[in-house]
């Protein structure tokens, strides 16, 4: 996947070969935000200009603009992966937040 980041903002970056453009959408919130360009340099340039329009908008109307994550995750597991995850954890010497975010770190860079 081809992305994009501005600000802590990440976006997808497809191309549309209809109309022969780079098409980028942000992730990670629930507006949507998206911009366009023809070529690698303007589509950097329209992300920050829609990053940044996005973040104006939203203090021109009082709202708090959305954030792509708080740092908190909450996840609903089966009971048995939740006490097998405990005990690898434990078994290893650490939290199971600790072991978590490894865990975690390991998938996304694999």
């Amino acid at each position: 996947m081809n992305t994009l980041t501005y600000k802590g903002y990440t976006a997808r970056i497809d191309f549309d070969d209809r109309d022969n453009t780079l098409v980028g959408k942000l992730l990670g919130i629930q507006d949507i935000i998206c911009f366009h360009a023809d070529n690698v340099a303007d589509l950097h340039a329209a992300l920050e200009e829609a990053v940044d329009d996005y973040l104006e908008a939203c203090e021109k109307i009082g709202k708090s603009p959305e954030k792509p994550a708080s740092g908190k995750l909450l996840l609903r597991v089966p009971p048995e992966l939740h006490a097998a995850a405990l005990v690898k954890a434990q078994s290893v010497g650490k939290s199971l937040n600790q072991w978590a975010i490894e865990a975690l770190n390991r998938e996304i860079s694999a």
